[in-house]
């Protein structure tokens, strides 16, 4: 007789198993150099997430008295001309460039997917008139965005984020209108048609969960280019603005302390920078090759 601490105990093996099942897939989509990058940014970002813990010193708090003090066993990558400790506002700093790029790319892709998906289903004008506003949007570099956005409400993290995600829903829902019109051909979406299924149905339960997985490749991919050109505002001083720690302020400010012969904050801020890139170009490749290899 089957006793309900056995049920549980094999619901629990099941889940286990499936769990076990899903990260190996995943882990076989990256490869080798992909679960690396990913090993290296979900360190990045556990260090960002934690950073009141992992961070010895406050990243804002100046000494005066430590300024552009080379490495040492109190301050391991030295400090800034203000005294701060640089590895703290690395640490620190990871986090809006983490952030920010993802909430870019997180609205950009919602935007974009429905777009794709609507102009898909619908066809006809609908289709012609997405895809015109489409090209139209492709055709202006998202850093035009940005600095449109600060000159009307002003240089915050908010205005670049809302501009930079203009930017980028055509690069999302080009790439999706592509692989939904395929779909919307498929002997499947007939089928549900015919069984009296709504477009808004279809679209949702039968023709989203089959591009999801080139959404995701594609908003991954996105996210390595929103990272630089987010750090690429803050460096003109348009993004985040002073004191906050932000790497691309850091590579700013440091630009002055390598003048005086301290190139540590430039450099440790533009090596993170480019290190966050790397990972999420190769996870988005990799998700991306994978994504084709399924059609």
């Amino acid at each position: 007789m089957t006793t309900p601490s056995t049920m549980s105990l094999a619901v629990a093996s099941v889940r286990e198993r499936r769990g076990t099942g899903r990260a190996r897939r995943v882990a076989d989509r990256l490869g080798v150099v992909g679960c690396i990058a990913a090993s290296i940014l979900l360190v990045i970002a556990l260090a960002a997430i934690f950073a009141p813990v992992v961070a010895p010193y406050d990243p804002d708090y100046p000494d005066l008295m430590a300024s552009l003090s080379g490495p040492s066993p109190a301050h391991l990558l030295g400090t800034d001309a203000l005294g701060r400790d640089i590895l703290s506002r690395l640490i620190w700093g990871s986090r809006i460039t983490l952030a920010g790029p993802g909430l870019v790319i997180l609205i950009a892709t919602v935007v974009g997917t429905l777009l794709a998906l609507l102009a898909a289903w619908r066809g006809g004008r609908t289709d012609t008139a997405v895809a015109w506003v489409l090209d139209i949007l492709f055709a202006v570099p998202g850093i035009v965005f940005a600095l449109i956005a600060v000159a009307i409400w002003g240089p915050s993290l908010a205005t670049v984020v809302g501009g930079l995600a203009i930017a980028y829903v055509p690069y999302v829902a080009r790439v999706v209108r592509g692989a939904s019109l395929r779909e919307r051909r498929m002997p499947y979406v007939s089928a549900a048609w015919l069984q009296g299924q709504s477009g808004t149905g279809i679209t949702f339960t039968q023709i989203l969960p089959n591009v999801q997985p080139i959404v995701v490749a594609q908003a991954v991919s996105s996210l390595g280019f929103a990272v630089i050109e987010l750090a690429a505002v803050s460096f003109l001083g348009l993004g985040v603005q002073p004191p906050t720690a932000d790497l691309g302020l850091m590579v700013k400010s440091g630009f002055d302390s390598v003048l005086r012969g301290h190139p540590t904050e430039a450099i440790a801020a533009g090596t993170l920078i480019v290190l966050i890139v790397w990972c999420v170009t190769v996870i988005g490749d990799r998700l991306t090759s994978s994504a084709r290899s399924m059609r």
